[in-house]
């Protein structure tokens, strides 16, 4: 069992009432190297036919190589190249689940291989879930925390949905590939981590005010992931392998926090709801999408100013005193928005919502209207909204 993996099974253990097939999930590794072990696994599951579902530039990168050794183990293996859309984005619409699920079909494959980032993997898990074959991960940068997730973001009629679907059979992390990953594809996966100081906190407060289930083991597990990233971001800046496989574990933990909970309350609030916000408005009005992770980092910064202020102004929507407290104390341990905004800079990533391309007009209405993405979720952008209205 890798280090990871005996953490994570150390933290479920924790947990009441656990299910231990919430995390049945093996090898999962995160070495250099690990592309080689693909194929050998495949061979020892016994699979005979598999495909591999990349894109135009991560085929390149790994998908031909994962696709040679599989054949060298006597496994018949073919390619999708997920085709882009007009834009040139690759995106989890309903053309690509198509084009994947036909593939799948038509072939009679056992099992799907996802080699890319974020995107790669939720066209992966939704087909594989639609299909019902596995899906092995093989990501190819550090970009988001939701490799091994089961819920899948997908665009439908041009709204953003997450549907749970499957998390992967295994993970194969090669730190000589992510460490070569480009620069704004790891700032990204920083984003998405520095996203946990408000998801954390939503989360927390959803609790208090809005009956909303809870668990500190979890919440200490995502907070640590987090911690670890921001402890060393001169090490993810300068893209180090020491720092990248940081990043990359801490990535993984926070998705495994997810899986362990059964839903991503630890590391999705209303910095999340702005960025689904803003990318449907993208889509909608013809523009070109913007990493998940970068548009998470500044949506992050964006929601600790707005709580602080809340909090300085002794503006929250909560009666209860000793709530009241509890919230003000929280919030006080989120970072200031200057200082998210600092360490987005430091690894080469947006800082703000004009580096973005996220007008005025746009983000004072995903503040009124991002909350309505998730009403099963009880953020204080919710409440405040509500309070208003």
């Amino acid at each position: 069992m890798s280090e990871l993996m005996a953490y994570v099974r150390e933290q479920a253990a924790r947990l009441e009432g656990f299910d231990p097939s919430a995390i049945d999930i093996g090898p999962v590794l995160l070495e250099a190297g690990a592309l080689n072990r693909v194929a050998p696994y495949l061979k020892e599951q016994g699979y005979r036919k598999v495909i591999v579902a990349a894109d135009a530039t991560t085929i390149g990168i790994a998908g031909r190589v994962v696709e040679q050794a599989i054949s060298g183990e006597g496994i018949e293996v073919s390619a999708t190249i997920i085709r882009p859309n007009e834009l040139g984005d690759v995106i989890a619409d309903e053309q690509s689940l198509i084009q994947l699920i036909l593939d799948v079909r038509s072939r009679g494959v056992e099992a799907i291989i996802a080699v890319g980032s974020g995107t790669l993997h939720d066209i992966s898990r939704m087909s594989a879930y639609a299909t019902g074959i596995p899906f092995i991960s093989v990501p190819t940068a550090p970009s988001v925390d939701g490799f091994n997730s089961k819920g899948a973001p997908i665009i439908l009629r041009g709204d953003k949905q997450t549907i749970q679907s499957v998390g992967p059979d295994a993970i194969f992390a090669d730190l000589d590939i992510l460490t070569k990953a480009p620069p704004a594809l790891i700032a990204a996966g920083f984003g998405d981590m520095l996203g946990k100081y408000t998801s954390l906190f939503d989360w927390e407060f959803g609790a208090l005010t809005g009956g909303e289930a809870y668990s500190p083991v979890i919440a200490d597990m995502t907070r640590k992931a987090l911690s670890d990233c921001v402890q060393h971001v001169d090490e993810i800046a300068a893209r180090t392998p020491e720092g990248i496989r940081l990043l990359t574990g801490a990535l993984l933990e926070s998705g495994f926090a997810m899986l362990l909970f059964g839903q991503s309350h630890p590391a999705s609030g209303a910095e999340h709801h702005l960025s689904h916000y803003w990318e449907t408005s993208f889509l909608r009005t013809g523009r070109r999408q913007i990493l998940h992770g970068a548009k998470v980092g500044v949506a992050c910064a964006e929601i600790s100013g707005l709580y602080h202020r809340l909090a300085d102004e002794d503006k929250l929507p909560v009666e209860d005193p000793d709530k009241k407290a509890r919230i003000k104390e929280a919030i006080a341990s989120i970072p200031r928005q200057d200082m998210i905004r600092g360490w987005l800079a430091k690894v080469g990533g947006p800082n703000t919502l004009e580096q973005l391309g996220v007008d005025n007009d746009l983000f004072e209405r995903s503040l009124k209207e991002a909350h309505l993405i998730r009403l099963n979720r009880h953020t204080l952008l919710r409440a405040y909204n509500e309070l208003k209205s």
